[in-house]
């Protein structure tokens, strides 16, 4: 099962690529986590529609390829990130290609706070929606990244990692019951 990953955080010792590489460790055995790097998309401009750039049409292609999708999303003024918003905006265009309709998605995130991206998990699934993307529900993750010792290389404590191995394999589940 290959499932591709977005990470919502550009920032070079991002927790949330910390927490894809946790995801990535307790992964279970047959299902391949690879990301998609998203940092050097261009803001998405409807001009550029009609000679799409090729970091996007990268990005689409990977995106249909891929069995299932993770949103690793940080939070923002609650709500997830600009560079993960215009990744999407990239996956939609042009109009009538929506990269993520129909495909397993599920997103993910930690924060420093108890609240764990809870708001931005929450504005991202709603968008997901509009795309006609297969959300998975539950389980959900809302990762305080202090609880669960979260560096941004991937380490957690073992508590975190059983919470991360019960999500990544009902994640599987969902993929399998999804399958376009």
């Amino acid at each position: 099962m290959k499932i591709v990953y977005l990470v919502g955080s550009l920032a070079e010792q991002s927790i949330n690529r910390g927490l894809s590489e946790a995801v990535k460790s307790v992964a279970p055995e047959g299902m391949e986590l690879v990301e998609v790097p998203i940092g050097s998309l261009p803001l998405y401009n409807r001009d550029l529609d009609t000679n799409y750039p090729q970091v996007a049409k990268d990005l689409k292609a990977a995106i249909e390829d891929a069995d299932g999708v993770i949103l690793f999303t940080p939070e923002y003024n609650r709500m997830y990130s600009s560079a993960l918003a215009n990744a999407i905006e990239w996956s939609s265009r042009p109009w009538g290609s929506m990269s993520l309709a129909g495909k397993p998605v599920a997103a993910i995130g930690a924060s420093p706070s108890g609240i764990g991206t809870a708001s931005a998990q929450q504005h991202l699934r709603s968008t997901l929606a509009f795309f006609g993307a297969k959300v998975m529900g539950q389980p959900e993750a809302y990762i305080d990244a202090n609880k669960a010792e979260l560096t941004s290389d991937g380490t957690v404590n073992e508590d975190a990692a059983k919470v991360l191995t019960n999500w990544v394999n009902a994640f599987g589940s969902f993929v399998e019951a999804n399958k376009a």
